[in-house]
């Protein structure tokens, strides 16, 4: 057992803790945005197709700042962009809880600006772990972090989702008020997060050209990754506050559920990420996969108060399965490639980001089609099913992916 523990904290450098910890006190933010939004949107209009709507909006707004970051980062220092982007998730809460009722266009605003927050966030900390770590440390940097992350998502939840039942009375109006609460705690959280972050230095990218059309066929390989995970983030994010507000209508229970899972996926990241190896990643994945695949399964079988129990469990492992082996697969293909091909790191980021998007807006589209031509319970049943049954051909492109990944290692050591 000793033989397989090679990594520790103390292998980061001062900046990677650093990062380390700002995004570990910005995971405070991450439940709010990911459940509690959704859940307030589906309290206020009671339709699954504007929670989605809202998503399709971010996901607009994401791909559209990644290729406005890349200009920005020749001529502003990417700590204020980094920053900025968590402080803009903030913001967009805010103008959310500022609508007088849930209409299409404000839900259209909300979520450009979110979709900024995560475009500005997203680029610059993919940038930011790529520059920070080695191949070798990143299962235990994903592993850590992700530990952090759902510890912080077992409790979060909690908190808030008994807290806007019991603490404000059970009227719309109460519960309202405590999500505007939430979301004044939530700005407070990310300038705090902001200003931990600025204690680290951080070299940007170099200034050139990063928009490219043509790759190596290894990057086509993670492009069609990439299509595929961004498929699954369609529904992900915002699918755990549909059904649970659907069954139990109550953000306590939603909180709760949450909570359970999140605590058990803690402990099995934590142990990953600290004795898995490079070669452990394919494994690590398909788990995920197979575990994602189950969690639609059984929600499109049962569809009841029980399922949704045991989908939101079943994802809880899967979404940090996935994330532990995916992320390092990316940047490790990267680190490759950029060499390879002499190109701006951040080329990459920007292309993948395009991969998620096409994904995105497929998987989203595939819901609101269901959501408007046949009625909303058909599109959170089978859409998931058919989403996670497309997931499982992910399997078959990571151990394509990684083949021609060590061959092109092989060739230039």
């Amino acid at each position: 057992m000793g033989a397989l523990v090679k990594v520790g904290f103390k292998d980061f450098s001062k900046s990677a803790k650093i990062l380390i910890f700002t995004n570990v006190i910005y995971a405070f933010v991450l439940p709010v945005i990911d459940i509690f939004v959704a859940a307030y949107i589906m309290r206020n209009s009671n339709d699954p197709a504007k929670v989605m709507f809202y998503q399709l909006a971010i996901y607009t707004g994401i791909p559209i700042t990644f290729y406005i970051n890349g200009y920005l980062l020749n001529r502003i220092d990417i700590k204020k962009l980094f920053s900025l982007g968590m402080i803009l998730s903030g913001v967009s809460m805010v103008f959310m809880m500022s609508l007088e009722e849930i209409s299409y266009y404000g839900l259209v605003g909300a979520g450009l600006i979110m979709g900024m927050s995560f475009g500005l966030y997203w680029a610059n900390r993919d940038y930011l772990v790529l520059a920070t770590t080695k191949d070798k440390t990143r299962n235990f940097y994903y592993g850590l972090e992700t530990f952090f992350y759902t510890i912080i998502a077992s409790v979060v939840p909690l908190i808030i989702g008994w807290y806007l039942i019991k603490g404000n009375g059970s009227s719309d109006e109460g519960i309202n008020k405590g999500y505007q609460v939430v979301t004044g705690v939530v700005f407070i959280i990310t300038i705090i997060a902001s200003i931990v972050f600025h204690f680290g230095k951080y070299e940007k990218p170099k200034s050139e050209k990063f928009l490219y059309f043509k790759f190596h066929k290894l990057w086509g390989k993670m492009l069609q990754l990439s299509f595929l995970k961004g498929l699954a983030q369609g529904f992900i994010v915002t699918a755990p506050a549909m059904l649970m507000m659907k069954f139990f209508e109550s953000e306590g229970a939603l909180g709760t559920a949450q909570s359970i899972g999140a605590l058990i996926a803690a402990c099995v990241m934590l142990i990953l990420g600290k004795i898995s190896k490079p070669k452990h990643r394919l494994a690590i994945f398909s788990a995920g996969l197979i575990f994602f695949f189950l969690a639609s399964f059984i929600n499109g079988l049962m569809f009841n108060s029980e399922g949704v129990i045991i989908f939101m469990f079943l994802l809880l492992i899967a979404r940090p399965l996935l994330d532990i082996a995916y992320f390092p697969i990316q940047l490790k293909v990267i680190d490759l490639l950029s060499k390879i091909e002499n190109r701006n790191e951040f080329s990459y980021i920007l292309n993948h980001e395009f991969g998620l998007f096409a994904g995105r807006f497929i998987g989203a589209g595939t819901f609101l089609t269901l959501a408007f031509f046949v009625n909303a319970d058909i599109a959170l049943r089978y859409a998931l099913l058919i989403i996670g049954v497309l997931q499982l051909i992910s399997m078959v492109i990571t151990k394509q992916l990684l083949k021609i990944q060590n061959k092109l290692e092989n060739e230039n050591i």
